[in-house]
């Protein structure tokens, strides 16, 4: 600018106004571009903000849901993405156009008004311009760091492949948490019955004994005798009872056992049926990714 200042006149008044009109045209061209920019680049904010949110809602209904309701959910949301992040490729490509066009029309815009007329009131000018311009970019600048933090948070959302995983992942910790829960339930199984073994062991222990004390003073007399019997009568009436309960409860034991065959049944059904949903997604996305290699190439 100082040799803006120091150059000599070298045309008239009215190319230096034209000069100064034309710049003033191109400089509101700019402010314009980039308000379009900033409008395009507040919807697709937005758009990622819906994005993200049904993200969350879909990781939030992944603990609670089946396959079903998680494969048909994921799959908008990831098509979602995807043309998102399309979107965001082609506004950067056009952010990127556009300001190297922009810095070559002020670089023109310069030239010309080095190489014609000029005087103070026109230097003014060209400085109030050219600090709208630092500022213009500016703006664009925190434009730029904008999108690449919209960048970051789409790189944040699991892709496909990371979904899959973390399918796979939670399918195997879930075998694995079955199996030990089957395990422990057998061992508790085991030491219930050992110990009512046990009990029973010892009131037969107990009642054998009392019988062998008491058998000796009871046959050499006829009212032993009858006590006898009458106690050996309780003994049987109370073993029946006993007997009767045990049968209760393994008929219990049992509708419980085919009870849980069925829900068994259904579950293995329920599980085959995610597998061939969850093989089916698979291959489309293995297709969907072909298609895209077709497509790029």
């Amino acid at each position: 600018m100082e040799s803006l200042r120091t150059r000599e006149s070298t045309g008239d008044g009215g190319d230096g106004e034209d000069d100064l009109q034309l710049l003033e045209r191109e400089l509101d061209r700019t402010r314009a571009s980039i308000q379009m920019l900033n409008v395009s680049l507040n919807e697709q904010n937005r758009r990622k903000a819906d994005v993200l949110s049904e993200s969350q809602k879909l990781r939030e209904r992944i603990d609670g849901s089946g396959c079903n309701a998680t494969v048909d959910k994921l799959i908008p949301i990831l098509e979602s993405l995807k043309s998102l992040e399309n979107e965001e490729c082609v506004l950067r490509a056009d952010y990127d156009a556009r300001r190297a066009g922009l810095e070559a029309e002020v670089c023109e815009l310069e030239d010309k008004v080095e190489s014609g007329s000029h005087s103070e009131s026109l230097d003014s000018l060209l400085e109030m311009s050219l600090e709208k311009l630092d500022s213009a970019k500016k703006e664009l600048a925190g434009r730029l760091r904008a999108v690449l933090l919209v960048k970051r948070q789409i790189d944040d959302v699991a892709t496909q492949a990371e979904v899959i995983q973390y399918d796979r992942r939670l399918s195997e910790l879930n075998a694995y948490i079955q199996e030990k829960h089957q395990q422990t339930r057998k061992y508790y199984d085991t030491y219930n019955a050992l110990l009512e073994i046990k009990d029973l062991m010892l009131k037969e222990t107990s009642l054998l004994n009392s019988i062998n004390s008491q058998f000796q003073d009871a046959i050499t007399s006829a009212d032993g005798r009858i006590k006898l019997i009458a106690s050996m009568e309780g003994i049987v009436k109370n073993s029946q009872q006993k007997l009767r309960k045990l049968e209760n409860g393994l008929d219990e034991e049992q509708m419980t056992l085919s009870n849980l065959k069925k829900k068994y049944a259904a579950a293995m059904s329920e599980q085959r049926h995610c597998y061939s949903l969850l093989k089916a997604f698979q291959e489309e996305c293995s297709k969907n990714e072909r298609l895209r290699g077709q497509s790029a190439a």
